[in-house]
């Protein structure tokens, strides 16, 4: 009988008895989304503002995967309630119109109310109505009332931020005005995008999303007007009454115009040289003659203010590496073609450039910036003139990025000296943490730096390099700088770990001084937050969750930070019916027994307590970020991992971002750790007291620099690790993108490059490996995978692989390549053939 027990025992460890990857569970993991989506209600609002003051605002929101209601709100007195009698209204409507009329269902077209909200204006079934709010009275409205879509968008009062993809929308903009205005769509990042004019009289209509910011110039450059598109408005009025915006919350780009700002010269940059054009007389004069194309003068032309002088770079061009890629299935041939792509990777050389100067003083013969100061560039930026025209400055970035400084330069003697001076003993993250903006008037910049151990903002004396005094402080991170207002000398931050109890990712937002007194905040409550002013900039909405908590809105004071009222609280309880469960949040102490780490656990959604189940990691370690999700969502990719009979683990480990420097630093000329060390002891942590996770079975998979981690996983770990899918991963850093690996591992290229290569070392892979990659992969050189591929082959390793055709980077998110990954696992954890019953 041992015999029999034995087997029976091993059977019923391995979790066998219900077993995995069924048939059934591959359709579960297929209608994940489906079975899903739409259950949670009062999660998301779009405000549409409107009254005198720009103290009201009125929205829509679900209640049901097929209902919804109005929500009317007087900002003013903190008052939130229904906007009218939904059932009355559709009580009306019904027998205005014949047909049957759902009030948990109004389908109302361009609601608009009065400014005292008295009275409300729609569309239904493409008539139109008024509402008497008092009496709750409908009747049919006027032709005028049908037009009413026309009065359109409330103007901003500051220029916004892209804050959220509502629903699709339109937005028609109606310019009023005599002169052509420039339309910009205002990204989330604070860039603009160009989408064309609108001449003056006349309009243009394009699609959008409800939240999305639009921007209009005038030809002089001058802010007009800014706008946030709507689901339920869509005009856009440009007319003299309009208000033009503020421009403390956007970044301007800097205009790389020819001509100079007094329209007197005009710089031409042909066949490599300068010739500067007299636009009164016409006549040429040739500046520079001994360009040429490995020694040009060319790219932006920047003016100072006023006219006197201007700087062009000239590049000494190095010859840039060709990659070839090969497309073996076009849809046009029965022949491969071949594409070639300019790649630079780590180690190549550069092209140099230095900023030329010439002006009118020196009857504009060309001065070379001497570069003692700037000797190694990987790239010069951010150049900008000095408002007084006697000084320029630039930042330099140095190669290796264990420099960065704002170089300035004087305009008459054309001498340069460092104006702010970072350097690191490891490296910079020039790529996520940077931010310079220079305040002439005063001779100041403000400046973003990890100096002190964490990520903070200086303010900085141009003239002497001195800290006048830290804006912010304390062990805590800033994300990011919203806005600033120079005139009263204020800045509002997105930050993280400002409070102590709450998991260090979660995003806040505050207001300090530019002297670093009286930091208010603005946001509150245990969640990562996302905000949106009102149009006046009196008010934030405020929305903040958690993987546990779905979303809460609340108003607040956009000066204090003071709650107003709560706007809405989602509900998840249909969710939480279907079988859903949210992810659990776990932190665990990483390998040196003190440091915080903070990771989730998922689980499948027929999750059975007394059944073990394998582990499956999803990793991506890349250092320019943290990749646990902190707000609340459905999270499909895991989930449906999940639903193969896995429990899915994600955590971010020492090397990432967003934490002290001495947490990212561990990423330094050392991308191979990939933080395994804390990802296993938080993995070992989290499966002391949940039976459930059979550590016996471990898998990993991840794309990029996480396909170059996952692999790593079964180098350096394999006794923890078992199986590993690898999607189109870097898995050598000398094979990669310049910008990328040389940030992490620095410059020169050094040994420690070839020891943390996966091609180097895969003749120590322990486990079972899948590669996935795309042969059009444009990101990650395709030579990556092939190149670990013969050091395996080589090694005499075992390993699967899938080439999908046709297909760049991440290669593995495609449908047929997701299915065989999902197999693997199936058959290498679960030891079963995937979708059998």
């Amino acid at each position: 009988m041992k015999p029999l027990l034995s087997f029976l025992t091993l059977i019923l460890a391995t979790g066998m008895v219900q077993g995995q990857g069924t048939r059934s569970d591959y359709v579960r993991s297929a209608n994940y989304g489906k079975r899903h989506t739409g259950l949670l209600v009062r999660n998301r609002i779009t405000p549409n503002w409107f009254g005198t003051s720009g103290d009201r605002f009125w929205y829509q929101v679900s209640t049901g995967k097929n209902s919804h209601e109005f929500i009317l709100v007087d900002a003013s007195s903190g008052t939130r309630q229904l906007a009218f009698d939904h059932e009355g209204v559709a009580k009306q409507l019904t027998e205005l119109t014949g047909a049957p009329v759902r009030g948990d269902a109004l389908k109302l077209n361009a609601l608009r109310f009065s400014d005292d909200a008295s009275t409300c204006q729609f569309q239904f079934k493409g008539k139109a109505y008024q509402l008497e709010l008092s009496s709750g009275h409908v009747k049919t409205g006027s032709s005028q009332i049908a037009n009413v879509e026309t009065e359109g968008l409330t103007p901003q009062m500051r220029v916004v931020r892209s804050r959220q993809n509502g629903p699709p929308t339109q937005i028609n903009f109606t310019n009023r005005l005599d002169e052509s205005l420039t339309i910009f769509w205002v990204k989330s990042d604070g860039g603009l995008q160009g989408y064309g004019k609108v001449a003056g009289g006349s309009e243009e209509q394009l699609s959008t999303y409800a939240g999305h910011a639009w921007l209009l110039k005038n030809k002089g450059g001058d802010l007009v007007a800014a706008f946030v598109a709507s689901p339920n408005r869509n005009n856009a009025i440009i007319n003299e009454d309009t208000p033009p915006p503020k421009q403390t919350q956007i970044r301007q780009r800097p205009s790389n115009d020819r001509q100079s700002p007094d329209g007197r010269w005009q710089v031409a940059l042909d066949e490599h040289n300068v010739t500067l054009i007299d636009r009164e007389s016409k006549q040429p004069k040739t500046l520079t003659e001994d360009g040429s194309e490995d020694s040009s003068f060319g790219g932006r032309v920047w003016w100072a203010a006023d006219s006197s002088a201007f700087v062009v770079m000239r590049t000494q061009r190095a010859t840039t590496r060709q990659i070839s890629i090969v497309k073996s299935s076009p849809s046009d041939s029965v022949h491969p073609q071949v594409l070639t792509l300019s790649y630079a990777k780590p180690g190549d050389e550069l092209n140099q450039s230095r900023p030329v100067l010439f002006s009118a003083q020196q009857d504009w013969q060309p001065r070379m910036i001497d570069n003692a100061l700037f000797p190694n560039p990987f790239a010069l930026n951010n150049l900008k003139w000095h408002e007084n025209s006697r000084s320029f400055s630039f930042l330099y970035n140095q190669r290796g990025h264990e420099v960065l400084r704002l170089i300035q330069v004087d305009a008459t003697s054309a001498k340069a000296r460092i104006a702010i001076d970072e350097p690191s003993d490891t490296f910079i993250c020039y790529s996520q943490k940077s931010y310079l903006r220079r305040i002439d008037q005063r001779d100041e910049a403000v400046w973003m730096s990890e100096r002190s151990g964490w990520n903070h903002l200086y303010l900085i004396d141009t003239n002497t390099g001195e800290v006048k005094n830290a804006i912010t402080s304390g062990n805590w991170v800033v994300r990011g700088v919203e806005r600033i207002d120079l005139e009263k000398r204020q800045i509002w931050l997105s930050v993280s770990g400002i409070d102590d109890g709450q998991d260090p990712y979660y995003l806040h937002l505050i207001r300090v001084n530019l002297d670093g007194t009286d930091l208010v905040r603005l946001t509150a409550g245990d969640g990562t937050h996302r905000w949106e002013d009102s149009p006046n900039g009196v008010y934030l909405i405020d929305t903040f969750s958690r993987v546990d908590l779905p979303p809460v809105c609340v108003l607040r004071s956009a000066r204090t930070g003071e709650l107003i009222c709560e706007l809405e609280r989602a509900d998840m309880k249909e969710l939480l019916e279907s079988g859903w469960q949210p992810p659990e949040r776990f932190v665990a102490k990483g390998r040196d027994g003190v440091t915080d780490i903070y990771g989730i656990i998922v689980r499948p959604t027929n999750f059975d307590p007394d059944q073990e189940y394998p582990v499956l990691e999803a990793i991506y370690a890349g250092p320019h970020s943290a990749f646990v999700p902190k707000n609340f969502g459905l999270h499909p990719r895991l989930y449906e991992m999940a639903e193969l009979g896995f429990i899915i683990v994600k955590m971010d480990g020492m090397g990432t971002s967003h934490r002290s420097k001495s947490f990212h630093d561990v990423c330094w000329k050392n991308l191979g750790d990939s933080g395994f060390p804390d990802r296993i002891a938080w993995i070992k942590a989290a499966a002391k007291t949940r039976p459930e996770m059979d550590l016996d079975r471990i898998g990993i998979w991840g794309g990029s620099a996480g396909g170059q981690s996952a692999m790593r996983a079964l180098i350096a770990h394999g006794d923890f690790y078992h199986a590993a899918v690898a999607d189109c991963g870097c898995h050598d850093n000398r094979v990669d993108k310049i910008w990328w690996n040389e940030q992490w591992m620095g410059w020169p290229i050094g040994p420690h490059y070839g020891e943390q290569s996966n091609v180097t070392q895969a003749h120590r892979l322990r486990g079972d490996l899948m590669l996935i990659w795309g042969e059009l992969d444009r990101n990650v050189d395709p030579a990556s995978t092939m190149q670990v591929i013969d050091a395996l082959v080589k090694a005499n390793k075992d390993f699967e692989q899938l080439i999908v055709p046709g297909h760049g980077h991440g290669a593995a998110g495609h449908p047929y390549a997701k299915r065989r990954q999902a197999d693997f696992f199936v058959r290498k954890l679960w030891n079963r053939e995937p979708r059998s019953e």
